[in-house]
Order: C-alpha cells, then sequence, then structure tokens
C-alpha cells in the first residue's frame, strides 16, 4: 500500500510541474488511447461470432460464382464438342465429305477459347484438324490419356489436367497450355461406321482467367484440382511445381462441399470446397482463420454503453479545447491557401486566440506585404526591360534601311536620274509616315504591306526592275494587325541574297495568311537559296554577327522583336535550298483591333 501511495505522490508532484502543452498532449494521448482501445474491445467482442460465419459465407458466395463462371466455360466447350460431333461428324461420310470446312468455322467462332480441333480415328490416324493440321514427328495420340479415357469410357466427354499441347506443330506458340476435352465418336467412312475420338484443346488462359479475378477477404486465395487432387490452377502454382511451396491439396480432393477448419504447417486455415459439375473437378477457396473470441449476453449492452460514453466524452474535450487553438490557425491557413492560388486582393488578419498564433498571423501577415511590394516591384522593371529591349532592336533596323536607300538616292541623282530620285524620295517619305505610326508598334497589317510596297518601289527603281514584287493578302487576313516593320528587313535579304545574281526572272513573293489562331507572313523568292544547316543558324543568337550588307542581322533582329513581344512560340522559320529559292515565314498571333489596341495600352503602362 505505501509502494502505491509513493508512486501516487511522484505522479501528482510531476503533473503540477507540467506546462499546458504537456498537460493538453497528455489528456488527448489518454482519452483517444482509452477510447481507442474500448472501442476495439467492443467491436471485437460483438462481433466475433459473426465474423467467422460471414468469412465463410463470403468464401461460398465467392466459390459459387467462379463455379459459374467456370461452369458456363466449360459448357462452352461441351456446346462445340456436341456441335462437331451431332451436326458434323454423325452427318458426313468420310469418304465423300470433309470435316474441315465445319471444324474451321467453329474454330473461327471461337479462336479466342480454343487452341485446336482435331478428330482422329480409332489407330489414332489423324482423320482432320484445324487450325494446327502437322502432327509432331514423334506424336502418339493413341497413347495419350485423354485419347485413352474417350476410348474407355464412350459414353462421356472427358476433361484433362492442364499440359503442354504436344500432339501438333506449333510454329507460333511451342509449349502453350491447353486442357484437353475428348470424347468417343462414331466416324463414317464408304458406309461403315468406325470408332473415333474428337479432340478440342481448350486454352488454359481461358480457366486461368476464371480462377485470377476471384478475390478472397483477408489475403485469402483460390485454386482449382481435379478429382484426385491434382493442381489444375493454382495462383503461386510455378513455386509448388518447382519445390518452393507445398499445398494441401491432396487432402481437399478428399473435403466434401462446404467449409472445413484445418491446420496446414503450423497455420490455421478455412477452407471453402465447390465441385463442378461434369468434370470432378473441385474449387478450393482458402481464407486465414480468425481468433474467435467467446461472448457472453451481458457483454454487448455493456461494450455499446461505454462507447457511447467513450465518444461523447472524446468529443466534448476535443471541442472546448481544440476549438481555441485550430480556429484561428485555420482561419490563417485558408487566407495563405487563397494568396497560393493566386486570389488578388487577399488580406491576412492578425488572428485572436493564444500567443504563438497572434504572433504567427503578424509575422505571415508582414512577409505578404513586403511580398507584393517586391513583386510589383519586379513586374515594373521587367516591363521597362522589355520596352528597352524592344527599342535597341528598332533602332538597329531604322539606320540600316535609311541609309541604304538615302545611298540610292545620292547614286540616282550623281547619275542624272532625277525622275527616279524624285520618286523614291516621295516614296521613302511614305514609307516613313507609315514607320512611325504615331508612336505605335502594333498596326493594321494593311499598313504594314503598303510600307512593303513603297520599300520595293525605292528597289526595283534602284535595281531597275531586275525582279518583280507580288505582295498580297488573302482574304481573312487583311483586317488583321501585326508588329511594324518586321517584312521590310526580310525583302532587304531577299534582294541582297536571293536577288545578287538574278537578271530579268526574280520573283519575290510576299503572302500574308490566316491559320488558325495565327497570322503567317510569308517572304518568298526564287535566288539562289542556301543550305538548310546555314538557314537554321541565321537566327541562332549566338551567331557571331557580320555587319555587312545583307548579313541576316536584320532577320534576327525580326525574330528577336516577335519573341520578345508575343512570346516564344512565335517568330521567324526559314526553308532554304541551294538553287531554290528561300522562304522566311513570320508566325503571329492573329490579333483583331481590339486586341491590338489592348497590347499597346499594356506596352505603354
Amino acid at each position: 500500500m505505501n509502494v502505491f501511495r509513493r508512486l501516487a505522490a511522484q505522479w501528482g508532484e510531476r503533473y503540477r510541474k507540467m506546462s499546458i502543452q504537456m498537460v493538453l498532449s497528455l489528456s488527448f494521448t489518454a482519452v483517444a488511447a482509452a477510447g481507442m482501445l474500448l472501442m476495439s474491445v467492443s467491436l471485437i467482442w460483438r462481433s466475433s461470432a459473426a465474423n467467422e460465419q460471414l468469412v465463410a459465407e463470403n468464401s461460398r458466395r465467392v466459390l459459387a460464382q467462379a463455379n459459374l463462371n467456370l461452369d458456363i466455360y466449360l459448357r462452352r466447350m461441351m456446346r462445340i464438342s456436341d456441335t462437331v460431333y451431332y451436326r458434323s461428324i454423325k452427318n458426313m461420310d468420310l469418304a465423300e465429305d470433309d470435316l474441315t470446312g465445319d471444324l474451321s468455322l467453329l474454330y473461327e467462332e471461337n479462336r479466342d477459347d480454343l487452341v485446336s480441333l482435331a478428330v482422329f480415328d480409332g489407330t489414332g490416324a489423324l482423320v482432320s484438324a484445324v487450325p494446327l493440321t502437322a502432327l509432331k514427328r514423334d506424336a502418339a495420340p493413341a497413347d495419350s490419356d485423354w485419347f485413352r479415357d474417350a476410348a474407355r469410357s464412350m459414353e462421356n466427354l472427358h476433361f484433362s489436367t492442364p499440359h503442354v499441347q504436344n500432339i501438333f506443330d506449333d510454329p507460333d506458340y511451342p509449349y502453350r497450355w491447353v486442357v484437353s476435352l475428348s470424347r468417343h465418336v462414331q466416324l463414317t467412312r464408304d458406309g461403315a461406321t468406325e470408332g473415333g475420338v474428337l479432340l478440342v484443346d481448350m486454352s488454359f488462359n481461358g480457366i486461368e482467367q476464371v480462377c485470377r479475378d476471384v478475390t478472397l477477404g483477408n489475403g485469402g486465395y483460390l485454386y482449382l484440382i481435379d478429382g484426385d487432387g491434382e493442381l489444375i490452377y493454382h495462383p503461386r502454382q510455378q513455386l509448388i511445381y518447382a519445390g518452393l511451396l507445398e499445398e494441401n491439396n491432396r487432402a481437399a480432393a478428399e473435403y466434401r462441399d462446404g467449409s472445413y477448419q484445418e491446420t496446414f504447417q503450423g497455420q490455421s486455415r478455412q477452407v471453402t470446397i465447390k465441385t463442378v459439375g461434369y468434370t470432378g473437378w473441385k474449387l478450393v477457396g482458402v481464407a486465414p482463420a480468425v481468433s474467435w473470441l467467446s461472448v457472453s449476453p451481458q457483454i454487448p449492452l455493456f461494450g455499446l454503453t461505454l462507447l457511447l460514453f467513450s465518444i461523447f466524452l472524446m468529443a466534448f474535450l476535443n471541442f472546448r479545447i481544440s476549438a481555441r487553438i485550430s480556429d484561428p490557425i485555420l482561419r490563417l491557413e485558408r487566407s495563405i491557401r487563397e494568396l497560393d492560388r493566386g486570389l488578388a486582393g487577399v488580406k491576412i488578419e492578425e488572428e485572436g486566440g493564444c500567443y504563438e498564433v497572434q504572433r504567427l498571423s503578424h509575422a505571415v501577415a508582414s512577409m505578404v506585404s513586403t511580398m507584393r511590394h517586391l513583386m510589383d516591384d519586379i513586374v515594373r522593371q521587367e516591363g521597362q526591360k522589355r520596352r528597352s529591349e524592344l527599342e535597341v532592336l528598332q533602332s538597329q533596323i531604322n539606320p540600316h534601311f535609311l541609309y541604304n536607300t538615302l545611298d540610292s538616292v545620292i547614286w540616282m541623282t550623281e547619275s542624272g536620274q532625277q525622275q527616279e530620285a524624285i520618286q523614291m524620295v516621295t516614296s521613302l517619305a511614305r514609307l516613313f509616315r507609315i514607320s512611325l505610326s504615331k508612336g505605335k508598334s502594333i498596326i493594321p497589317l494593311a499598313d504594314e504591306l503598303e510600307h512593303a510596297r513603297h520599300y520595293m518601289n525605292i528597289q526595283q527603281i534602284r535595281f531597275k526592275n531586275r525582279f518583280t514584287t507580288e505582295i498580297a493578302a488573302k482574304p481573312g487576313a487583311k483586317e488583321l494587325y501585326t508588329l511594324k516593320l518586321i517584312v521590310q528587313p526580310l525583302l532587304e535579304n531577299a534582294i541582297y541574297h536571293g536577288m545578287a545574281s538574278a537578271e530579268d526572272d526574280g520573283v519575290i513573293r510576299v503572302t500574308a495568311y490566316r491559320e488558325g489562331e495565327d497570322l503567317l507572313i510569308d517572304v518568298e523568292d526564287n535566288g539562289l537559296g542556301m543550305r538548310p544547316e546555314l538557314a537554321a543558324s541565321l537566327l541562332d543568337e549566338d551567331r557571331p554577327e557580320v555587319r555587312t550588307r545583307g548579313s541576316g542581322i536584320g532577320v534576327r533582329n525580326v525574330h528577336q522583336r516577335v519573341s520578345l513581344t508575343f512570346g516564344e512560340g512565335y517568330g521567324l522559320t526559314i526553308f532554304s535550298e541551294p538553287d531554290e529559292g528561300t522562304l522566311v515565314r513570320i508566325r503571329l498571333p492573329a490579333l483583331d483591333r481590339e486586341e491590338a489596341e489592348r497590347r499597346q495600352q499594356g506596352e505603354e503602362l
């Protein structure tokens, strides 16, 4: 007694020194453990008698369904055998008729379940067979078990155990497992009757599939044996044949239909037997035995009362204590989850509750505020960087073009071609009026194509019509918008690269058309062309810049401008072959007027 008093005093002293966190942890743990223990004991006591019956009933029900599926499968095979015998063999004289056509028809109708159909005479000689027709060199049908069983019991159908098909040559499946269904038949030849055997080789996969689909509870399994206890199917059949596992199949062959308790290799288990009709086979279901407890009539009522009291006590304590702790945390977590989903305007409230929760909510609110300021700064800086990159690329294109054009005007003026110079300057003025476009970077496609026409007018005057130009927009594309000054650099490269050696037959063609949600602009020439690998390298950012006329810098600038403006999925693609010309394709999103204005406003912000 003194020992118990000392232990109680020690635990009482420890309890007074514990923090509230420890007290709550121990209280929750003790209540939860006691409640779960009481519920477990109560459920085991209450269901002990019913569990054994439920397991047995479930096994019988599962085996009955498996037996039904197996019976349906075997009956289908038996009907095939009956059809061959009663509708074909009995109605044919083998001296005049051939069974092959009827056998082939039946095989094609059931080829998923059959391996072969064959008819043998009384000596074992092959009469007819499909689809396998060539006997193996050492085949002896008359010595096979299925042949002897059929000849010995003429009125019955005989099912063999699974075996490798060893009668016919099968080049595709030399080791196919089958179950042979054989029967004695009467063959007619020249009006005289003689004995024979009809063989239906079923694919073992059909039987295996029926058994494999069966699932017994508690890790149980099902296997199939013949009347002598030989295994027909077992989920671990290969391990048993290899001697690595044993099964109590010989004893199961002696059981009648029903459920039995047995001990095998030191393990108690429940065995359920179901005989398959027509074959003498037996389905055996094996489930691990459950440890049953005896039950008193007063225990269920007591256990139920104790369970209800434990549930009430746990619910009351959990509700009153956890609400104070968890509600502020849950509200804070909900706000963070909304913020994580990207919802704008989520406000992190500073929650009440215990001190730790208040400090946590304050820290999260401060962190979110700082993060939003940083994100706004990053977005603003990225926008400025993008605008700067576009302006740099634009500045590389305009001076390059202006230099070439003014050089042409000077050359014609010095040559006395005042009229052509006037036309060129006029086209240059109109061209630059379009290129300015009131400071807009996205303009109507019609203006961009008009800009290209003025540019080609200037170049044709300069090159004295050594090439012709075709510029057109297909229906559906004329009303769209595009990034400005992207066609002219491609025309410049087409002239200096493609038309360098052209005399009067050069053609430069610009075609704009819509493809789905994209706008495509093709700039094509029939000039010298280039190797595909050289064409692919023109857009490579790592390719050294060679600052000569027509070096491809303008083309790369156009590609970079389009990609920076609309994304990586857009830009230029170059197709070229030597002596066949070059095609440069610009891919842009198909922008209508509203979308173009929206993008323009976004760039200006």
